[in-house]
């Protein structure tokens, strides 16, 4: 039996709500993740901006043709390689576990009836810098 869960990523940590996710995907769980572009990631502006504008910019350090490793720049799939990082993806186990995770910017049609779940422990809570991974994604470049 597959259990399906439906997350709204609004004031979520991102790390946090990642290491969650993973958990739940490795133990046979499909999970989707609504309104990815509203989950947080703690940390200064610049500083979030800087990492990832430098993981950018990785693949034209060595060799400019060079076409890999590549980053997301879309606030689902930064989502989506955070979690990814914490799965073991190489293995079976993992690449099974991985395509059980969807992500959403905003609430599908499908979605909008459906009941939403808030994981307590990965809530934002108190804490005061932070930037959402929609307006990182913008500062990055991408078009959502």
């Amino acid at each position: 039996m597959v259990l399906f869960m439906i997350i709204d990523g609004e004031g979520h940590i991102l790390g946090r709500l990642a290491s969650v996710v993973s958990k739940k995907l490795l133990e046979g769980e499909e999970i989707v993740i609504l309104n990815s572009e509203k989950i947080m990631l703690t940390g200064s502006k610049e500083w979030a901006y800087a990492k990832y504008k430098q993981r950018l910019d990785r693949a034209s350090i060595s060799n400019p043709r060079d076409l890999g490793p590549k980053y997301p720049k879309r606030p689902e799939e930064i989502f989506r390689r955070t979690v990814r990082g914490m799965l073991p993806y190489k293995k079976s186990k993992g690449k099974v576990a991985f395509k059980g995770l969807k992500a959403y910017i905003g609430v599908p049609r499908e979605f909008e009836e459906s009941e939403k779940s808030n994981i307590s422990q990965a809530e934002y809570g108190n804490i005061k810098k932070g930037i959402e991974l929609g307006e990182l994604s913008k500062l990055l470049g991408a078009n959502f």
